[in-house]
């Protein structure tokens, strides 16, 4: 539901009646992942998608239905050997999906607004749901920020709405949406409860260092991919915003000074364009040391090599250098600032996820990956 908070919030505040239609579950290949949301609004308008096209008409009907009827449905679709025309995913995985109304007069509708205006607004927030247990706790939902306060609850036991929001806030913490599992009071024990918790959490972020036209391929994609998108660099001449239209900031200033004064998280992505070696070291003495996602810097191998001898004489260890990406990017043979801003794309995506890298033609690894990279694996610069 909260991937399209932004169009039910306003749904909400015109005061129409609504079903949404959420992913709860996955059983292996499927195109959308828990979290993944189809709306229907009372006059039959839809937005979203919960399988990229697969059953969209099936879940579309049981939206409708609930409007209709009331109460929340839990179905599940698959594919079917025997029956090939049977609604269900091509791909051969299975997909559960929570099918709930939100209507002008049903108990959870203010706590979901609260959460839907939340997430509108930027704000983190986590939103637990029933997705199957007792018919009269099904449908109520629990919203937690980043504050550890909650609103709204289950109704049935004070323990089951402290042990749910102090779940979600840990899944929020980790910017994961996901199923738990827990007792009707709060315990481990009795009749288990599962509930779907969505986070959502601001963008992540994407500092490029460098205002070149490689970085302003770069910016493009990195707003392409849900990145907040900052640029910085200490000459004013390049750094403007007539030259990165569609950066959220644009930052004149040196790279390892501001650095040291913003915020960075375990999400963040700092791509290195400069490959000047004023900027680039203090730059990169700061960033190795940082508990971020991804640092990589730009360069042919021979400045690579020197890059790596100047921060070694800097003090940075091996074990700093071997989060450097260097030379930024996957092995693509790009060329322009499009192909080469493609490249670093696709190894912060693989980093992120954990993929390999590797042509899928004739590779026996998983389609889609769930976690991240492993431990120890490296930070992420194009020759």
């Amino acid at each position: 539901m909260l991937e399209i908070a932004e169009e039910l919030d306003r749904w909400v505040g015109q005061g129409r009646d609504f079903a949404v239609a959420t992913v709860v579950a996955v059983d292996g290949s499927a195109p959308r992942r828990p979290g993944a949301a189809l709306a229907v609004d009372a006059d039959g308008t839809a937005i979203g998608s919960v399988s990229g096209g697969c059953v969209e008409g099936a879940v579309y009907g049981l939206c409708e239905q609930v409007l209709r009827d009331g109460g929340t449905l839990l179905e599940r679709f698959g594919h079917s050997d025997d029956d090939a025309f049977a609604t269900g995913l091509t791909c051969g995985g299975a997909i559960d999906v929570l099918v709930a109304p939100v209507r002008a007069a049903d108990p959870a509708r203010p706590v979901l607004a609260s959460a839907l205006g939340a997430v509108a607004r930027g704000e983190a927030a986590a939103l637990a749901r029933i997705v199957s247990g007792p018919a009269e706790l099904r449908g109520r939902a629990l919203l937690v920020r980043p504050d550890g306060s909650y609103e709204g609850g289950f109704g049935a036991h004070p323990e089951l709405d402290r042990t749910v929001a102090a779940e979600a806030g840990a899944l929020l913490e980790a910017g994961r949406t996901g199923t738990l599992e827990v007792g009707a009071q709060g315990s481990r024990c009795g009749a288990p409860l599962t509930l779907l918790v969505e986070s959502s959490v601001p963008p992540p972020r994407m500092i490029v260092f460098g205002a070149i036209d490689f970085a302003s391929a770069l910016v493009r994609v990195g707003k392409f991919l849900g990145h907040h998108v900052t640029v910085c660099d200490a000459r004013p001449v390049f750094a403007t915003r007539a030259r990165f239209p569609e950066a959220d900031e644009i930052v004149v200033e040196w790279p390892h000074r501001y650095l040291e004064r913003t915020s960075v998280d375990a999400r963040t992505v700092l791509c290195v364009l400069t490959h000047d070696a004023k900027f680039d070291v203090p730059l990169l003495r700061r960033a190795l040391r940082l508990p971020v996602a991804y640092v990589g810097a730009m360069g042919s191998r021979r400045t690579h090599l020197d890059r790596t001898a100047r921060l070694r004489e800097a003090g940075v260890g091996d074990p700093e250098l071997a989060r450097l990406r260097s030379p930024i990017g996957l092995d693509l043979g790009a060329r322009t600032p499009e192909e080469t801003a493609l490249s670093i794309a696709a190894e912060i995506v693989a980093n992120r996820r954990g993929g390999s890298g590797v042509p899928l033609t004739g590779a026996h690894t998983p389609i889609h990956h769930d976690g991240g990279p492993a431990p120890g694996g490296r930070i992420g610069s194009v020759a």
